[in-house]
C-alpha cells in the first residue's frame, strides 16, 4: 500500500475539542485512504514525501448545506437587496425554468470547484429542483460531477409536494411532486447511491424543502417514517427568517421547533439549515433531541435574516455544523469565507470570547461529518479517513502572524490550498484542480448567464 508523508508543518488544527484541538505535528503519514501516523516521523523506503514547511493542516471541510444549482445565479439584480421571502420569488422561483441538464452540470462544476479550492472534501447539496416528468436524472448528474472531483457527496434530496403560498407565478419546473412519486424517487436514489458506512463516499438524505410550506402537514410524519424505514437522515430549512415564526404562531399556534416535534421531525437523524430565530427553550429542544444545525452565516447576513445562535446550541451540547448555502444568496460560496464569517459574526454580537477559530473549525469539519453519518471523517486522528487540507502561508496576508494555525480562518480571503486529500487521494495541488479546464468552465458559465439575462423574468 502506497504511503505519503507530509513533513514539517507549522502545526495542525484537528477538529477535536479541548486541548486536543491542536497538534504540533509536524508530520502526518497517509497510508491508503487513512491517516496512519502523526508526530515526528522519518520517511519510509519508497514513500512519497511532500514538504509542508510554512503550512498548516486542517481536516477537510464538511459543507453541510448547499444549493449547487445556484452557482449560476449570483448577484441577480432583482434580488440583491431583498430579504428571504421576496428574494425566493425573485431568484430561485423565477429562475427555476433555467435549471436544464446543461445548466445544472455547469453550476455543479463551478460550485464544487469553488469548494475544493477552499479545502472542502465533503459536500451536502440540498437539491430541490425536481418536478414531475423532468427530462433528465438530476440525482445521477450530481453524483457524477462529484465523482469527477473526487469528493464525498451527500444528496440532500429536496422537493415539494405542494406549492408554497408565498410563491408567485411559479414556472412549470416548480410543479410539486406527489408524496408517492417523491418517496419512490428517493427510495430509488437510496438503492442506487447510498452507502451507509462512516467512510462513505455517497449518501442520500430525505430533505423536503421546508416542512412548514412545502409539504402538507399530514404528510410530514409519512416523510419522517419513510426516511427512518430506509435508514437515512432528514433535513430541511427551518426558522431562517421571522416569517417562519409568524406563520407557525398564526397557523399552528406554536413555535417552529415545537411544530417539528409534533410531527416527528426532531432527533439525532435530523438537521436543519439556518435556525436563526430560536427561543431559548427551542435551543434546549434541539440539544436534548440531538437535532443538528447547519449554520450559514454569510447567507443569513446577505439576506438580512439575522445570526443563528450556534454558540448557544454548542454550549448546551448541541450539534453544530457549517454550510455555505446557495450562491444565489452567498456570492462567496466557499468554506474558508464561511468559517471566517462564522468566527466574526458572533463576536460582533456577543463579544470577543464568544467563538474561537478552533471551535469554528470543529463545527465545519467534525460537526458536519457527525450530522451526515460520516463518523470516520472530520478529524485529524490516526485511523480516520485521510481527508485533509494543507494550507500554504507563503503570502503577504499571513505575514506577521504570531499564531500561524489560525491563519486560514482569521485572515480570511482566498486561502491557498497547497494539497487537498480526500480518502487519501490528492484532489487539489498548488491551488489548482488537476485536469480542470478553468477557461472552458468560465466560458460555459458566461454563456449560460448570457442566455438567462436575455430571457430574464420581468
Amino acid at each position: 500500500m502506497s504511503t505519503i508523508l507530509l513533513r514539517n508543518a507549522a502545526g495542525m488544527i484537528t477538529g477535536l475539542p479541548g486541548v486536543a484541538a491542536r497538534a504540533s505535528g509536524p508530520d502526518l503519514r497517509i497510508e491508503g485512504a487513512r491517516i496512519a501516523a502523526i508526530g515526528r516521523l522519518e520517511p519510509l523506503p519508497g514513500e512519497t514525501v511532500l514538504d509542508a514547511t510554512h503550512c498548516v493542516i486542517y481536516p477537510g471541510w464538511v459543507n453541510s448545506h448547499h444549493h449547487l444549482f445556484q452557482s449560476l445565479l449570483k448577484g441577480i439584480p432583482a434580488g440583491i437587496n431583498l430579504q428571504l421571502v421576496p428574494w425566493l420569488n425573485a431568484v430561485p422561483v423565477a429562475y427555476r425554468r433555467f435549471v436544464s441538464e446543461d445548466m445544472l452540470r455547469t453550476a455543479a462544476r463551478i460550485g464544487i470547484a469553488e469548494l475544493v479550492l477552499s479545502g472542502c472534501t465533503t459536500i451536502a447539496d440540498h437539491h430541490y429542483a425536481y418536478w414531475p416528468g423532468m427530462p433528465y436524472d438530476a440525482s445521477a448528474l450530481l453524483f457524477e460531477v462529484a465523482a469527477e472531483f473526487g469528493v464525498r457527496f451527500v444528496l440532500l434530496r429536496g422537493g415539494a409536494t405542494k406549492v408554497r403560498d408565498t410563491d408567485l407565478n411559479p414556472p412549470p419546473e416548480a410543479r410539486p411532486e406527489t408524496l408517492e412519486g417523491m418517496l419512490a424517487s428517493v427510495e430509488r436514489d437510496v438503492r442506487r447511491f447510498h452507502q451507509p458506512g462512516g467512510d462513505a463516499m455517497r449518501k442520500v438524505v430525505l430533505s423536503p424543502t421546508t416542512p412548514t410550506w412545502s409539504v402538507p402537514v399530514p404528510e410530514l410524519k409519512e416523510f419522517a417514517r419513510a426516511a427512518r424505514k430506509l435508514g437515512i437522515g432528514l433535513h430541511s430549512h427551518m426558522s431562517e427568517s421571522a416569517d417562519y415564526v409568524t406563520f407557525c404562531r398564526d397557523v399552528h399556534g406554536c413555535r417552529p421547533i415545537e411544530f417539528c416535534e409534533r410531527h416527528e421531525w426532531l432527533g439525532p437523524d435530523v438537521f436543519y439549515a439556518h435556525l436563526v430565530h430560536l427561543q431559548p427553550h427551542e435551543i434546549q429542544m434541539l440539544a436534548r433531541s440531538g437535532t443538528g444545525m447547519s449554520h450559514c452565516p454569510q447567507s443569513n447576513c446577505r439576506l438580512g435574516s439575522g445570526i443563528a445562535p450556534a454558540p448557544a446550541l454548542a454550549a448546551m451540547g448541541g450539534r453544530v455544523s457549517i454550510g455555505v448555502d446557495g450562491a444565489g444568496s452567498n456570492e462567496a460560496a466557499d468554506m474558508v469565507s464561511e468559517a471566517h464569517a462564522a468566527w466574526l459574526v458572533h463576536r460582533a454580537r456577543d463579544g470577543a470570547a464568544s467563538t474561537t477559530v478552533e471551535e469554528v473549525v470543529r463545527w465545519g469539519t467534525a460537526g458536519g461529518a457527525s450530522l451526515l453519518g460520516l463518523g470516520e471523517v472530520g478529524t485529524l486522528e490516526v485511523g480516520q479517513q485521510a481527508d485533509l487540507a494543507v494550507y500554504g502561508l507563503d503570502e503577504l496576508r499571513y505575514a506577521g502572524l504570531h499564531d500561524p494555525l489560525i491563519g486560514p480562518v482569521a485572515a480570511g480571503g482566498a486561502a491557498r490550498v497547497k494539497h487537498l486529500f480526500c480518502a487519501g487521494r490528492e484532489i487539489v495541488r498548488d491551488g489548482a484542480v488537476p485536469g480542470l479546464d478553468v477557461a472552458a468552465l468560465l466560458a460555459s458559465a458566461r454563456a449560460q448567464v448570457a442566455r438567462m439575462v436575455q430571457a430574464a423574468p420581468g
